[in-house]
């Protein structure tokens, strides 16, 4: 039988709750605390009173670069940079503020789910830590966006200043337009 401080456990529970009420998956729950899996499907029943989703994590780090998640991606990973060398906060907890305050900015349509989960999120760190992906500086802007590691980046030039011919053309959008319209 192991010795298991209640104060360290109730830390665990209280990050575990954190992140489920964050939006994160069982996996990214398994593998940032130290209670078991039967504990955390409870837990996540409990709060969200359904069972988790099923399923792998995100892996490629091509979704990152599409135009519009690389927007929001590049919006996380620069709070949390700055979370990491100003505010004295590391790991899940700097993950989870700098989450909380990209949520502040880009909060979610009614309805909606967030661009960046926080799974991507916490996915997008990984790949900042195994040197998958990197900030390139904006020609234009001067803005960092995330970028593939072993790309070019001279004149590099983001989504912001040369947004892509069919961006915003969604069908969520041609359907606020026709509301707008037939007001």
């Amino acid at each position: 039988m192991r010795n298991k401080s209640l104060v360290s456990e109730a830390r665990e529970i209280r990050l575990a709750i954190e992140l489920i009420n964050l939006g994160a998956r069982l996996q990214l729950l398994e593998l940032e605390t130290s209670l078991s899996r039967e504990r955390l499907l409870k837990l996540y029943k409990e709060l969200k009173g359904v069972s988790p989703p099923k399923g792998m994590l995100p892996f490629s780090t091509d979704w990152f670069i599409t135009w519009q998640p690389n927007i929001h991606s590049s919006l996380f990973i620069n709070i949390h940079r700055y979370l990491i060398e100003h505010a004295q906060v590391s790991g899940i907890e700097a993950v989870m503020k700098a989450y909380q305050l990209y949520l502040e900015q880009m909060p979610p349509a009614d309805g909606e789910e967030p661009v960046l989960s926080l799974t991507r999120a916490w996915t997008l760190i990984r790949f900042f830590d195994s040197k998958m992906l990197t900030t390139a500086a904006c020609r234009e802007c001067g803005g960092h966006f995330v970028a593939h590691s072993l790309d070019l980046h001279d004149g590099y030039a983001c989504g912001l200043c040369h947004m892509p011919s069919r961006a915003g053309k969604t069908r969520k959008a041609r359907d606020d337009i026709a509301a707008l319209a037939s007001a």
